[in-house]
């Protein structure tokens, strides 16, 4: 059988996402990984590199879906740390920790149901705040970001990746082709004729393209705002500092 989603409402998004991320969680690692042809992996590991933890450091990461990146942070601070796996869809979670149990640095890995909007945290708790894939996901980006950066330790990064815009020409028309046709495809072979995927190109049709999105960082209070563009601007990473 298929996986019921229902259609997607503009007015309603957070319950929308939600009720996707609860329903596409036994799936999803598989289907991020045919999306991106592999290139999930090495997209984590660049953010884990501009991360630069340090043994004993605290992590959130917010959004952790299935803990995929939590569990990439969690193995470069080797034996100490810890890396908090938060988000709002409980299935999502579940998988991660069934998933990840036999792991080498499970241990260090601590689960929370949470939303980015209103992080359940106190101020100046984190050294580094990761998220992937959530910011195109939220109703308000702005408010998500000034969590991220409430929550990080003063002279701590708040990180995220994203799918990015990207500004040749030529690799942009293919890019577009492949995110509104060959995605929702692929999407309805998993999960049958609604597929939660033809909600993908939806996402970012609103979503702010590199250069705003910095600015928006910048708006949040952080500093050193810069970007990295992988994969020929396909996907986006973006670095901001709490100032001290």
């Amino acid at each position: 059988m298929g996986c019921k989603i229902m259609s997607y409402d503009k007015e309603n998004k957070e319950k929308y996402v939600y009720k996707m991320f609860q329903a596409i969680a036994p799936k999803y690692d598989l289907l991020n990984k045919l999306m991106s042809f592999g290139l999930d992996k090495y997209w984590r590991r660049f953010i884990v590199r501009q991360a630069d933890l340090s043994p004993g450091n605290r992590v959130l990461d917010a959004g952790a879906g299935t803990g995929r990146l939590s569990l990439e942070l969690a193995k470069s601070m080797d034996t100490e740390g810890s890396v908090v796996s938060m988000d709002f869809s409980e299935n999502m979670l579940k998988k991660a920790q069934v998933d990840l149990k036999e792991e080498k640095h499970f241990d260090l890995l601590e689960f929370k149901v949470g939303n980015a909007m209103d992080i359940p945290f106190a101020d100046n708790q984190f050294d580094v705040v990761t998220s992937a894939w959530v910011l195109r996901n939220v109703d308000d980006i702005p408010t998500v970001l000034r969590e991220m950066a409430r929550v990080t330790k003063p002279g701590g990064k708040v990180i995220s990746l994203d799918l990015g815009k990207p500004k040749s020409k030529l690799f942009k028309s293919i890019y577009y082709l492949y995110l509104n046709h060959f995605i929702p495809f692929l999407g309805r072979l998993v999960y049958g004729k609604r597929g939660p995927y033809d909600y993908l190109p939806e996402s970012l049709k609103t979503f702010p393209n590199q250069d705003k999105l910095a600015e928006i960082y910048k708006d949040a209070g952080l500093v050193n705002v810069r970007y990295h563009e992988l994969t020929g601007g396909i996907v986006a990473v973006h670095i901001g500092e709490k100032p001290h």
